[in-house]
């Protein structure tokens, strides 16, 4: 893989012994502003893909145990947790901003609990897929795929059934202004480091805007998705990982 080693946005943050997941240097700039091809049935006019909004790296998000929150920041994150809980499936597309700052752009199936799939646009051979227990990174070009629980992956929390965010997980700072209530969750793990999970929601429709994985190093890489439908009903099988014609990765 070229020996590039970055973060893949949101979907694997592993916990286990492996601290980033081998993924293919991302698409090329040239593809900015480009209408994705083959994208899924939105309802509405089609959006063009939007700028992410990258997080300032010299940002201090406070964490402690004796974090505490006042009555609005608790409202705005039972807001996120109600609308999370709301959905059962969410089809769109995505932009992904890596921690070079390289893009690359693609679609995504979700489908509750526990179930997604992104399909990264050529010519990045990416595709992840959750099944309910495992998250598999696939090279189509490979025909390799990494596997890790999903238990272990911040994925999880945008695929729970239900969830309260401040009962559920260690939520670490609640902002809101006129455009983004944002959720920041952290999770600290003995033998990896600390990793982040910022959450942004849009303050006047509500809808999921964009996410944003920290590692334990301290890289960022950031999805904001688009052409979002909440209706649309999905092909189980897609969710389905092939064990037979995909490998583990060599090494």
């Amino acid at each position: 893989m070229a020996g590039v080693l970055l973060v893949t946005a949101a979907m694997v943050t592993a916990t286990s012994v492996a601290q980033t997941v081998p993924v293919p240097k991302p698409a090329p700039k040239g593809r900015d502003g480009a209408q994705p091809s083959g994208g899924p049935s939105i309802t509405g006019a089609t959006q063009a893909p939007p700028n992410p909004i990258i997080p300032d790296p010299r940002r201090n998000v406070p964490s402690s145990i004796f974090q505490t929150f006042d009555a609005n920041q608790k409202a705005q994150a039972a807001k996120v947790s109600a609308y999370l809980s709301s959905l059962s499936t969410l089809v769109g597309n995505f932009v992904q901003v890596g921690p070079d700052g390289s893009k690359t752009q693609g679609d995504f199936y979700i489908q509750k609990p526990g179930k997604v799939r992104f399909e990264y646009d050529p010519p990045s051979p990416i595709d992840i897929i959750a099944d309910g227990s495992s998250v598999v990174v696939r090279d189509r070009k490979l025909a390799t795929q990494d596997v890790y629980p999903l238990s272990q992956t911040p994925l999880r929390f945008l695929l729970s059934d239900r969830i309260d965010l401040m009962k559920d997980t260690n939520v670490v700072n609640v902002t809101a202004d006129d455009a983004f209530v944002s959720v920041t969750i952290e999770e600290k793990q003995a033998l990896v480091g600390t990793s982040r999970l910022m959450l942004m929601i849009g303050a006047k429709d509500g809808q999921l805007k964009q996410w944003t994985v920290t590692d334990p190093q301290g890289y960022d890489t950031t999805i904001a998705v688009y052409n979002l439908d909440a209706g649309k009903k999905l092909d189980p099988s897609m969710f389905k990982i092939d064990f037979t014609n995909y490998g583990p990765s060599p090494g």
